[in-house]
C-alpha cells in the first residue's frame, strides 16, 4: 500500500465556466519517500489534490521492486 500526502497551490482559479490550474506536491511514506510535482487542471483544489495522489500511487506502483 502506497501512503502518500498532499499540498496544493493555485495556479489559476476555476470559474463556472471552466477548469483551474493547481500545483500539486505529492510525497510518500517510506518505502515510496519520494516527492512528485504535477500540474493539473480541474474543477477544485480536492479533485487537484485526488488526482494528484492518483497519479503518484500509479507511478509508485510502477516502480520495480527491490
Amino acid at each position: 500500500m502506497v501512503k502518500a500526502s498532499a499540498i496544493v497551490d493555485i495556479v489559476k482559479a476555476s470559474t463556472p465556466r471552466g477548469l483551474g490550474t493547481f500545483k500539486v506536491e505529492v510525497w510518500g511514506q517510506e518505502p515510496y519517500d519520494y516527492v512528485r510535482i504535477y500540474e493539473i487542471r480541474a474543477k477544485s483544489d480536492t479533485i487537484a489534490a485526488q488526482e494528484g495522489i492518483r497519479r503518484f500511487i500509479a507511478e509508485m506502483e510502477e516502480m520495480p521492486s527491490s
